[in-house]
């Protein structure tokens, strides 16, 4: 049933497709240019940016045809018209088998990146896409899906920087007594691993269509991508197809289930669930927004559909992670950066804080942002719980934003910058934009000492990420998962983030903070109250949940 409980989450996806065999435009001129992710100033000069030579994963039931493996391939195409070439292509933990495992979809999600045609080009035309079937029989599912994540993840000595996980599991399939949304689904535990294990970044297109395919959005380490339609031709409103963490229609705005509030009773027990309808806890799964409506993109015959769903949101964000890591070659060739700059933690915080929310004026007061991004019932990040509460960071509806890859760019381009060192705590030394990825002590922090003045009434906004740990369950001391191998979830440490006055030496001072209790994840969105000199500090709190020591990724922006 997994594979038909995917199949039918596909359906919906496409119910409205049809085909186009000479179409005289394609959505990926909008979705990727500035009415969508602005990644096309990137590609141009001076930046030059293309993804050339990053290694990037694809994990799906099927897989797009690569030139000279499969024969179908041979014969309706000639290697010059090839739209979507991945680099590699395996079938699990091997080589593809030629001519089987193919499908439109995997081949539309891996255009989105890597599209090599000149006219409809990819976000990342030149990175190498290590795309992995895993799916060949009915009962095929989790276990066979991390086999092949695992084994995308281990190529080229580990440098495969992010992979797509555009598809997803039925909670009812999954064989545990009662499952929920709680992170321990054999497959949402082998993702968090391999994470962290291999130092990649999952990003998981989100749940939705009527029943949904929740396993594996409730990850923690990488995150998960809603998509959004275009209003007056811009990409910039949530689509009414996402579930993601908004399993009923809040009609009264109470952040709760009241009775005649439409939803999706996945397990028909006429109400709301905690963990069956949407995580567990509260927690937000979504982290960020992509185009996915309307995109027209090409089968396996180099024809067009136009295809609709997160399925196509996600590589949106893939795309968006081959550039950046580029760009961090570029630099750590040239010895401006460390390596440490390719850490998945930061790169996760890069793209998640410089998010499009509310639309600058043009004072950079909002922070450059270039569009305001809304909800089905047309409301902005500002009227959401998040904006509100120090508990919650991320919008149930929005998430921290769409994705904007000229911003994550800029975010990222600003460069590493340190906290004050133990020898001077009076240092002021980081600049309005940066980023860092360090570790902290238990019951220790690290201050982030603004140089200049913080404007008042304009916005800092400051993500901080690490991981949760999870171990394999290794029978038979290989060091890799195996069929019939298990993980155990062994939690996340409790890390906190605050925005302070310079001088101010207690948290109880704070400004503003970041303190959820249940996300490896912090984002402060606030507006600065008065000009004055600021810091943000990095809080780990005891008692420790694995390591005393926590590695994470801290990303800001603001106007001084």
């Amino acid at each position: 049933m997994r594979r038909l409980g995917w199949f039918v989450g596909w359906i919906l996806l496409n119910i409205s497709s049809h085909i186009a065999t000479s179409p005289t435009s394609w959505a990926l001129d909008k979705s990727v240019d500035r009415q969508g992710i602005d990644a096309r100033v990137l590609q141009k000069p001076p930046y030059n940016l293309t993804g050339k030579n990053v290694f990037i994963g694809q994990v799906e039931l099927s897989r797009p045809t690569r030139f000279a493996v499969d024969k179908i391939s041979n014969k309706l195409l000639q290697i010059d018209r090839a739209i979507v070439q991945p680099y590699e292509v395996f079938f699990r933990d091997g080589k593809a088998i030629p001519n089987k495992n193919l499908d439109d979809h995997s081949a539309q999600v891996a255009a989105v990146i890597i599209s090599q045609d000149k006219i409809r080009r990819g976000i990342a035309p030149d990175a190498k896409l290590l795309s992995s079937a895993y799916s060949q029989r009915r009962q095929d599912g989790q276990p066979e899906a991390c086999l092949a994540a695992q084994y995308v993840a281990r190529q080229y000595n580990s440098t495969v920087r992010a992979i797509n996980f555009s598809f997803g599991e039925l909670l009812s399939e999954d064989p545990r007594p009662k499952p929920l949304l709680d992170g321990n689904a054999l497959l949402t535990l082998c993702v968090d691993w391999v994470s962290n294990n291999y130092n990649t970044l999952p990003i998981v297109a989100g749940n939705q269509g009527k029943g949904g395919i929740p396993i594996p959005t409730d990850l923690y380490n990488g995150f998960t991508v809603g998509f959004t339609r275009e209003v007056d031709g811009i990409y910039r409103q949530v689509d009414r197809g996402n579930l993601i963490d908004e399993p009923f229609i809040d009609r009264n705005d109470n952040g709760k289930y009241d009775q005649g509030e439409v939803f999706s009773d996945l397990n028909k027990d006429g109400k709301w669930t905690a963990g069956v309808e949407s995580p567990i806890d509260g927690r937000r799964s979504l982290a960020l927004l992509a185009p996915g409506n309307n995109l027209k993109l090409p089968t396996l015959q180099s024809k067009f559909k136009n295809v609709n769903g997160s399925s196509f949101a996600a590589p949106h964000v893939i795309g968006t992670i081959a550039l950046l890591h580029e760009y961090a070659n570029r630099q750590v060739e040239a010895g401006n950066w460390s390596i440490d700059a390719r850490r998945h933690e930061l790169i996760k915080a890069i793209l998640i804080n410089s998010a499009d929310k509310i639309q600058d004026q043009g004072d950079g007061k909002i922070l450059g942002m270039s569009k305001t991004i809304l909800d089905a019932f047309g409301k902005t990040w500002i009227d959401t719980e998040a904006y509100t509460s120090r508990n919650i960071p991320l919008s149930r509806h929005l998430g921290a934003g769409q994705l904007n890859a000229h911003r994550a760019f800029l975010q990222y381009q600003a460069g590493q910058q340190l906290p004050t060192s133990p020898e001077n705590k009076s240092l002021e030394n980081i600049k309005a934009i940066g980023w860092d990825t360090n570790i902290v002590e238990v019951d220790k922090y690290q201050d982030y000492i603004f140089a200049k003045s913080l404007e008042a009434d304009s916005y800092i906004s400051a993500t901080l990420t690490w991981d949760r740990q999870v171990k394999l369950n290794d029978k038979n001391g290989n060091g890799l998962f195996d069929i019939g191998e298990s993980f155990t979830d062994e939690g996340f440490n409790k890390l906190e983030l605050y925005l302070m006055r310079s001088q101010d030496t207690d948290i109880s001072q704070s400004i503003w903070s970041s303190v959820s209790q249940v996300d490896n994840l912090q984002h402060i969105f606030i507006k600065i109250p008065t000009t004055d000199k600021y810091k943000l500090r990095v809080v780990f709190k005891s008692p420790q949940k694995n390591s005393p020591s926590q590695r994470y990724g801290l990303a800001w922006w603001a106007k001084s």
